[in-house]
């Protein structure tokens, strides 16, 4: 890694259909086991990690050295056991979220603990710098759960991993707001209250890193380096203007599609995009000649057919799902090895 390059991993949220970064990343350390220098792994490549929700959940595994085939395995291996008891819409959902989240908690839980001696890791012990966001209920606002990579980042520290990941993927409707407690290290039991999941603000945590890279590790912008990893989107769109139902049963319930959390996750994700590459290209890409920086975007609009909820349990499915991955790793796969880890 250079010494002068700034480096930022960004994973999107997205609940289930997080096999597709998981699997590009598994892709990408394939090609990194052939290394002779040892920076085999994906936490050897980038000075900040950053992710949201499922992406949360990734980012931290990441950075506590946890191969992204194991995650994304983790992912195809137990969907049915962290989605497959939904409660029923109308009798369950309408009073509770659709999850049960304990399943999903001791899975993380114990895939961290196994890469840390059997004790549970905390910010502290990253091995990559992490920022994770999440939306605090208690407070009222937005959060950046942070690794302790600048001296006045002493809040997050000791809050163990596996409870930031549970608070970053705490998506409404999807599962409860997270609520626990924690002992710092110096013994004192802290709450942490009422998390919700990050992406109702930052589904797409790309800028958060940069302006992470640029303030907190003041870093250039002619130095970063960006890789920014979605997990798949079908553009929301709606064309009949005639349409007289626009209700609760619209946005949420009809064919079976969370319409209402699908357009705020793509609109602020697309807001991130457009932000980006006025950072990246200038105005009408006016600069697309002379780029301010590196960065590259890995995703994949998705047809009909391919699309899946985020709680999807359908094994096929999802497993298709994680194949677009290796189509758009065989078809772009070597500029990215290029850009950002060679």
């Amino acid at each position: 890694m250079s010494d002068k390059k700034f480096k930022i991993l960004a994973i999107d949220g997205g609940g289930i259909k997080g096999v597709f970064p998981a699997y590009y990343l598994a892709l990408v350390e394939q090609e990194l086991a052939k290394r002779i220098d040892g920076k085999t792994q994906i936490k050897d490549h980038f000075n900040l990690i950053t992710g949201t929700s499922t992406g949360g959940i990734i980012a931290l595994a990441l950075s506590l050295g946890i191969p992204a085939k194991e995650i994304f395995e983790l992912y195809i291996e137990n969907t049915n056991k962290i989605f497959g008891n939904k409660r029923k819409f109308f009798f369950g959902q309408m009073l509770k979220s659709a999850h049960n989240r304990d399943y999903l908690e001791n899975l993380v839980r114990a895939k961290f603990k196994a890469y840390f001696n059997g004790n549970d890791p905390r910010l502290n012990d990253c091995l990559t710098h992490v920022a994770i966001p999440v939306y605090d209920l208690i407070k009222g606002n937005p959060s950046v759960l942070k690794s302790p990579y600048h001296p006045n980042f002493k809040r997050d520290l000791h809050i163990p991993a596996f409870k930031v990941a549970m608070a970053t993927s705490a998506a409404p409707t999807y599962f409860d707001p997270y609520s626990s407690e924690y002992e710092d290290m110096e013994g004192l039991l802290k709450p942490f209250k009422n998390k919700v999941d990050g992406g109702v603000m930052a589904n797409n945590p790309t800028m958060v890193g940069i302006l992470e890279g640029l303030k907190t590790f003041n870093a250039q912008l002619a130095d970063l380096e960006v890789l920014s990893l979605g997990t798949g989107y079908k553009k929301f769109t709606e064309g009949e203007s005639n349409r007289k139902q626009w209700g609760l049963y619209y946005w949420m319930r009809k064919n079976k599609r969370k319409r209402l959390i699908e357009l705020f996750m793509q609109s602020q994700s697309q807001l991130v995009e457009n932000y980006i590459s006025l950072l990246f290209q200038g105005i009408d890409k006016t600069e697309k000649d002379n780029p301010n920086f590196i960065y590259d975007r890995v995703n994949v609009l998705l047809c009909e057919d391919d699309f899946i909820e985020m709680d999807e349990k359908n094994p096929v499915r999802i497993k298709n799902f994680a194949e677009l991955a290796m189509a758009e790793f065989h078809e772009h796969g070597n500029h990215i090895m290029k850009n950002h880890f060679y």
